[in-house]
């Protein structure tokens, strides 16, 4: 599985196909925080904006590589294996990615509550809003291994399903990546903070869940 790993990260690497999300979210930051804002209400945003770019990072390395590489790579290693270190590869980019942002909206924006004078610890709201952060990648890969190659082959059913199911995933009541956010918001108008363990876990069962039925897929549909 290591030599898998470095083979994905590589291929993702050097096709520079993650350029436009890395840049869509560094954008969408840019506009969206501003230094001095209230501390959970920037980290909640930060965390939302990174559920769609894991989606199309995931679907980035499931679809990236060449037919003839990834029936090489498939045959090497079992097409369920290799499935799998494109989607691992994927979360852990998303992950990387809204670390970062998570420790720089932390260091910028203002320890303090919506109302800006309720104080707010900045080490416990980085490490919600990382656990927030975490959550939604996990999401966010979960979307796009789920309208990726072999779930959906049609590129016309699938940007759009992925467009969809992200804005669900955000929006819908009980959804860990709604959660997580939401509490970054409320704790944000009581000063409080509340690390977000159960969405976190809701997160992970089932992004594990999605990753199972695609590299699953993938030895049963062949290309």
């Amino acid at each position: 599985m290591p030599a898998l790993l470095r083979y994905q990260a590589a291929l993702l690497a050097r096709s520079q196909r993650w350029l436009p999300p890395f840049i869509l979210y560094a954008v969408f930051l840019a506009v969206s925080v501003q230094g001095g804002q209230p501390v959970l209400d920037s980290l909640g945003y930060a965390a939302a904006a990174l559920l769609p770019v894991a989606a199309w990072l995931t679907r980035i390395c499931a679809e990236g590589e060449p037919a003839a590489a990834r029936a090489c790579a498939a045959a090497a290693a079992g097409p369920a294996r290799a499935h799998l270190a494109s989607l691992l590869v994927a979360f852990a980019a998303a992950t990387a990615l809204g670390t970062a942002a998570t420790l720089v909206v932390s260091l910028i924006s203002d320890p303090a509550g919506a109302d800006g004078r309720t104080p707010v610890p900045r080490l416990p709201a980085g490490a919600a809003g990382a656990l927030a952060t975490l959550a939604c990648a996990l999401l966010g890969t979960a979307v796009g291994a789920l309208t990726s190659r072999p779930v959906l082959r049609s590129t016309g059913r699938a940007v759009p399903a992925l467009l969809l199911a992200a804005l669900l995933a955000l929006v819908v009541t009980g959804s860990p990546a709604n959660a997580a956010v939401s509490g970054l918001v409320t704790g944000s108008r009581s000063g409080t903070v509340v690390l977000p363990l159960l969405p976190l876990g809701g997160a992970a069962l089932l992004a594990a869940v999605a990753i199972a039925v695609a590299s699953a897929l993938a030895s049963r549909r062949p290309d």
